[in-house]
């Protein structure tokens, strides 16, 4: 199995399109099963096409140029977290190439003003891989030490959602650093959650940014901040940063993280 997550800083980008389509070449060779992304955007006043996905949701314009390039078996789910860039409902989606029986999303901060950028939804979905029942869930967490919405009380209220029994994924953008000691990546371990990039038998530096971009101003070092986490150990092959200008070109003001791993059937 192979996993993507990224936070792709949707509609934000310049040459945007090109960057689309960049992202859309890649999803096509590479076969990504499940894909999760960050700050997935579609204007306000767009019309809609289906459900809650207007016609220029990103995650509905990444897709179809997957199509374009003859790849049809993709399909996504998304829902809004919050209001953004004024003129933008921001939210989260996942993507898979594989069937996906339920979804559902929920919020995991105490803010549920939609008009307040710190509010904060999960999306899950589940589904079915080679008989397998596995959970999914997408998300964009607060800081550590954020006064109003601090990444410790997003994350209990994730843990409440996820099943004791079966396999989970957490997606996304965590907004803590790896490397930083006693803050949100040690919490999220000491509540029995495995990062697969800890557990991969072959990995590069794992940094998803570098220089200073929104939310991580005057920042300098690179930065470990994107994650696929896990419930269960599992086997993972390789472990590897994407499109940080390096093997990949740049798509987003973070890079993505990509895992293979082998599941036990």
């Amino acid at each position: 199995m192979k996993l993507l997550t990224l936070n792709v800083h949707a509609w934000q980008e310049e040459n945007q399109m090109e960057k689309l389509e960049m992202l859309a070449r890649d999803i096509a060779s590479e076969r990504y099963d499940v894909i999760a992304l960050q700050e997935v955007m579609q204007s306000i006043d767009s019309p809609i096409v289906r459900d809650n996905i207007k016609k220029d949701n990103y995650a509905l314009v990444l897709l179809e140029l997957v199509r374009k390039l003859g790849v049809e078996d993709y399909d996504f789910v998304w829902d809004m977290a919050h209001y953004g860039y004024v003129t933008y409902e921001e939210g989260l989606a996942i993507i898979s190439r594989h069937p996906i029986t339920s979804h559902e999303s929920f919020f995991v901060s105490d803010l549920q003003d939609m008009h307040n950028w710190k509010t904060r939804k999960i999306v899950k979905a589940s589904i079915s891989y080679e008989g397998q029942d596995i959970q999914f869930f997408s998300g964009h967490f607060g800081w550590w030490n954020d006064e109003a919405e601090p990444f410790k009380g997003q994350f209990d209220q994730l843990i409440e959602r996820i099943p004791v029994e079966g396999l989970s994924f957490i997606m996304g953008d965590l907004n803590n650093d790896a490397n930083v000691r006693d803050e949100g990546f040690d919490y999220v371990k000491s509540k029995g959650f495995y990062d697969t990039y800890e557990l991969a038998s072959e990995k590069d530096d794992g940094l998803t940014i570098s220089g200073s971009i929104a939310g991580w101003d005057n920042n300098e070092a690179g930065r470990r901040i994107d994650y696929i986490l896990t419930n269960k150990p599992v086997n993972v092959q390789h472990s590897s940063v994407r499109f940080n200008g390096k093997k990949t070109p740049v798509v987003s003001d973070h890079a993505g993280v990509t895992v293979t791993l082998e599941l036990e059937n």
